[in-house]
This record gives structure tokens, C-alpha cells and sequence, in this order.
């Protein structure tokens, strides 16, 4: 069975979401929780394992596909949308934070795409999802969000997500690019991924950053994201007031709340 290929449209600007046009018999397969809405005449069904046609010969082939997606971080279940109506249907899928949303046409990749363990959003139908260990051990002790990746295996049209702006680089033979390694979202199998001690101490103590990058070298192509999910999330909980209580934003009296420094005036804490 040739796999599904689909018509799409991706919507907004800082908060996009695609839609997957179908024809009657097509179907696409989308993360837990990713669906924005659907036309009615579209089928919805949880499956084990990743949905593909690969992964569907058995009870054994389930579970290995099931197993992949519970080692990258991801559900043990997918959700397949299959149009059993007369005309062409519409499903889309909506991008779980700011960003942006990468067509990857796999065929046109060569059949494979190596991609961040969240970066998946939705696919065609068939598009095989399973998991990329990295064999250097340096990237196994020190490659933190970079050491298991997703693999997406197929001819068909697969949808990730990156934050920020997205850069892609076309890497020479050759060529090499040191980046944080929470900002690489997508590379060709072709990349050489390894894992390089940045070399000085006080720069990582003292400068913002890690002790160790991602080195990949050409030939391939490489996709960025200025906005990593674990930065965004770790920028939002320095913010957050730590002692509880809500906190108003934009205003001079944020700090004077029920644990601020009002609340301490006003409960008697004048000594």
C-alpha cells in the first residue's frame, strides 16, 4: 500500500496550525492532543504504536512501534484521521507553542529525517515513526535533549515543529556548525552529529552557556529553532513567583500582594 499523499495549508504567524486537506480513503496520523478541528464525514481512531503500515503486521509490530514512541518521551498511542466521506475533508493540527511548522517532504530527503524527540506534529498516513540513538558515546553521557531523537521513515509528507524563528543550513562537504543543542530541531541522516566540550570552564559558569554543544558536519542539511521549549519553560518558571500566591503583571502593585510586601505590612509584620 502506496502511502497517502495530502494537500496542506499552514495558517498564522507566531501561532500556526496546518491544514491537511483529504481526499475520500486518505487518512493522516497526529499527535496526542495536536488536533484544532476536523470536518464532519472524518473518521478519529486511537491506534497502538505510530499507525504506519510498516508497523501494522501483527500483535509484535505494534508493540515494537508502541515501544519507540514510549522511549522518545512520546505517548504509547497516535490518532488516525481517515475521511470515509464522498468529497475532500479538511483536519488540522495546531503547534503546541510559539513557532513555526516545516513541511518535510520525505522523499524529497532521501527517506529519512532525524528530528527532536517533540518535534513531531502530524503526517500522512504511512510516514513510520521510530527512534535515532546516537552512537558516540560522548553524545550518549553529555547530549542531554540531542541523545534519543525521533526518525521519520517514508516517501510521505511529515510536519514538525520548531520554536522561534527556524534557520535551515546547507552544510558542505566538510563544513562544520557548533550549536546549542537545544536548538537543533531536524538533520539529514548524512549530518555527522557528535558532542564538543565548549573547553573553558568560566565560559560555561559565567557565560549563559553549557559545557558542551552539538557539532554536526556536512554534507546535509540542518534545521534551527531560536527557541527551544526547554528555554521557554525555564524563562517562565524564573518569572513565576516562587512563594505562591498571583502575581499581576504590568503593574506597580505586582510585588504588593497577599505574600508581597503589602500583605506582610498589613499582617503586622512591623518588627
Amino acid at each position: 500500500m502506496a502511502m497517502d499523499v495530502v494537500d496542506y495549508e499552514i495558517r498564522g504567524a507566531e501561532m500556526q496550525f496546518v491544514e491537511v486537506e483529504l481526499d475520500p480513503g486518505e487518512a493522516a496520523i497526529g499527535e496526542a492532543g495536536s488536533l484544532m478541528f476536523m470536518d464532519g464525514g472524518i473518521a478519529m481512531d486511537t491506534v497502538f504504536g505510530d499507525g504506519s503500515v510498516q508497523q501494522g503486521g501483527g500483535l509484535f509490530g505494534k508493540l515494537l512501534g508502541a515501544g519507540k514512541r514510549l522511549v522518545t518521551g512520546e505517548s504509547l498511542f497516535t490518532t488516525v484521521y481517515t475521511n470515509n466521506g464522498q468529497g475532500k475533508r479538511r483536519v488540522a493540527f495546531a503547534a503546541p507553542y510559539p513557532g513555526k511548522i516545516l513541511p518535510m517532504d520525505l522523499k524529497a530527503l532521501g527517506g529519512t529525517l532525524i528530528c527532536q524527540k517533540d518535534a513531531f506534529l502530524c503526517a500522512a498516513r504511512g510516514v513510520s515513526l521510530g527512534i535515532a540513538f546516537q552512537r558516540k558515546l560522548s553524545v550518549g553521557f553529555f547530549g542531554g535533549e540531542g541523545f534519543i531523537m525521533q526518525k521519520l521513515d517514508g516517501d510521505g509528507l511529515a510536519f514538525v515543529h520548531a520554536g522561534g524563528t527556524v534557520v535551515k543550513r546547507e552544510l558542505a562537504p566538510g563544513q562544520t556548525l557548533m550549536v546549542d543543542t537545544g536548538c537543533l530541531v531536524a538533520y539529514t541522516p548524512q549530518v555527522q552529529f557528535e558532542i564538543e566540550y565548549v573547553g573553558k570552564i568560566k565560559t560555561a559558569l559565567f557565560g549563559g552557556e553549557g559545557l558542551f554543544f552539538a557539532k554536526l558536519g556536512g554534507p546535509g542539511t540542518v534545521w534551527l529553532q531560536s527557541l527551544p521549549f526547554s528555554r521557554l519553560a525555564s524563562r517562565v518558571f524564573a518569572a513565576a513567583p516562587q512563594r505562591g500566591g498571583a502575581r499581576e503583571e504590568g503593574s506597580v502593585l505586582g510585588g504588593f500582594g497577599a505574600g508581597g510586601l503589602l500583605g506582610g505590612v498589613l499582617g503586622g509584620d512591623d518588627e
